[in-house]
């Protein structure tokens, strides 16, 4: 549990099943596509409450704790906005109706969530008992931030995806959708629908993200807690910040490159972390530049081009 005892843990994951219970089973219990209106003010109100709780660390743990929090939350939002591009891409690969979307968005925060705690109690508990392991969480950071860079634009190839043809092979499935459900009755017998199938794809590739992201977010602090809150306050934000950029994909062109290079200085912060000791202010200071840089630089590209047109 690192610093923080099972009381905090417990008082956090109530909070957040309040949240989610709140915007996904209340206020959107109706899975709808969000208005860009809505979408700006769902995300708006996601934000605030991310830096509400920065603020509660500082005041009721310590500034270090709050830097290492904020941290923490930009570079998994920053990510999270490359993993929202790859969704569209499924989403337009599978030819998913508009107004299915947010149903599949809704489940898919919610298996997010507990993938991720999984994952952290996970590398938290091969930190604490193998020191070393923090060098192989660099190295796969790196990695990570040098084939985005050579990547180019994402592209999604699904038809050799191991997802896809081992939930084929194992169920059975309709060839259209039925409306929001994940199962349906066809001539007696129950079969999987399309939209279970990009519910497993959309999951699948959460995971792939984690795997990069949960790493990073470790090299700015080894408290689970933090990484973890980090973590879930930017996944719950992703519902609505995917309606934000369904229709931004081609306008944020130096976003990628900007996230790569943070992935490479994290990682290269985790490798000499014995050697060189960056204060974190510092690392959130380098962070905050390369992502203002990369949206800055996109945004003067886009009215460019449009002034040219």
């Amino acid at each position: 549990m690192g610093h923080h005892g099972l009381v905090v843990w417990a008082g956090f994951s109530a909070i957040v099943v309040v949240l989610m219970a709140l915007d996904l089973g209340v206020l959107n219990r109706r899975a709808h596509v969000l208005s860009l209106k809505e979408a700006m003010a769902w995300s708006g109100g996601w934000i605030a409450l991310a830096l509400l709780f920065g603020l509660f660390l500082l005041f009721r743990e310590s500034p270090r704790h709050a830097l290492e929090y904020y941290t923490g939350y930009l570079i998994e939002l920053s990510l999270s906005v490359d993993n929202l591009f790859v969704f569209i891409l499924v989403f337009q690969y599978f030819s998913v109706p508009a107004e299915l979307q947010p149903r599949v968005l809704k489940w898919g925060i919610i298996g997010a969530v507990v993938m991720r705690f999984l994952m952290i109690v996970t590398g938290a508990l091969l930190l604490q008992r193998f020191a070393w392991v923090i060098y192989v969480f660099g190295a796969i950071v790196i990695f990570t931030g040098i084939k985005m860079m050579r990547a180019g634009d994402i592209a999604v190839d699904l038809e050799r995806n191991p997802v896809v043809r081992l939930a084929t092979r194992v169920l059975p499935f309709s060839r259209s959708f039925d409306g929001q459900h994940f199962f349906t009755r066809k001539n007696a017998r129950r079969l999987a629908t399309p939209l279970l199938l990009v519910l497993l794809v959309i999951e699948s590739t959460d995971l792939l993200f984690a795997v990069d992201s949960i790493p990073a977010i470790f090299a700015i602090t080894r408290d689970p807690f933090i990484v973890y809150t980090s973590n879930v306050f930017a996944i719950l934000g992703l519902r609505s910040l995917f309606f934000i950029l369904a229709g931004m994909l081609d306008r944020f062109q130096y976003l990628k490159p900007a996230v790569a290079v943070i992935l490479i200085f994290v990682g290269l912060k985790m490798l000499l972390s014995e050697v060189v000791h960056l204060p974190i202010l510092w690392s959130l200071g380098i962070i905050l530049t390369l992502l203002t840089t990369g949206v800055l630089l996109s945004i003067w590209k886009t009215r460019r081009a449009a002034v040219s047109t």
